[in-house]
């Protein structure tokens, strides 16, 4: 895409079950937006796609990567590593397109110091109960998965007040709305 405007990155950031990837699916339909594809050491959950949702690598490959320099940012979270691919977002930040990374809170504390303009936007639930339930409800963790998840959430909510704009996902069609304004995007439908 060619542009007479410079992109940006845009960090999106929240805790565990808070809707972040449902709200990013619905923002990569956007023409003006491309999704950065996060390199992970966990293993694909059901219906992950590799190169899709993740780049799923051995923790030697993210070793590797790390050694070379390849990351923005990269981050240990609930036990795996999780990194952004500098090669992945300067291209299209310097074709005008703003990038979308979905990360945690130390990965957007990292790039603050990248270089890159960006735009931060938090995530939250409308209260830990329904955060808890919605973690419940997703399935994809046992009981102590959840449960170490759940202890991380409190610090994580603590940062929110860092970044530039806050989002409670209490209604998903409503908080993307308020995205989408942010942005400066025509909703899609």
């Amino acid at each position: 895409m060619s542009s007479d405007r410079n992109g940006r990155l845009v960090v999106l950031s929240g805790p565990t079950a808070c809707g972040k990837s449902t709200i990013w699916r619905r923002l990569v339909a956007h023409p003006q937006i491309s999704f950065s594809v996060s390199a992970t050491t966990r293993s694909p959950r059901g219906g992950e796609i590799d190169g899709r949702d993740y780049r799923f690598v051995s923790a030697g490959e993210f070793s590797h990567l790390i050694e070379q320099g390849a990351f923005l940012e990269w981050a240990e979270v609930h036990g795996n590593r999780y990194g952004t691919l500098r090669s992945d977002v300067k291209g299209k930040v310097d074709g005008g397109l703003d990038v979308l990374l979905e990360i945690d809170v130390q990965g957007a504390r990292q790039l603050s110091d990248c270089g890159i303009p960006s735009l931060s936007i938090f995530i939250t639930p409308p209260s830990l109960d329904e955060l808890r339930k919605r973690l419940e409800e997703r399935g994809t963790e046992g009981k102590e998965e959840r449960e170490r998840r759940l202890a991380i959430v409190e610090e994580e909510l603590s940062q929110a007040e860092s970044y530039d704009h806050v989002i409670v996902n209490d209604d998903l069609d409503r908080a993307l709305s308020e995205i989408e304004s942010i942005l400066g995007l025509e909703p899609v439908s």
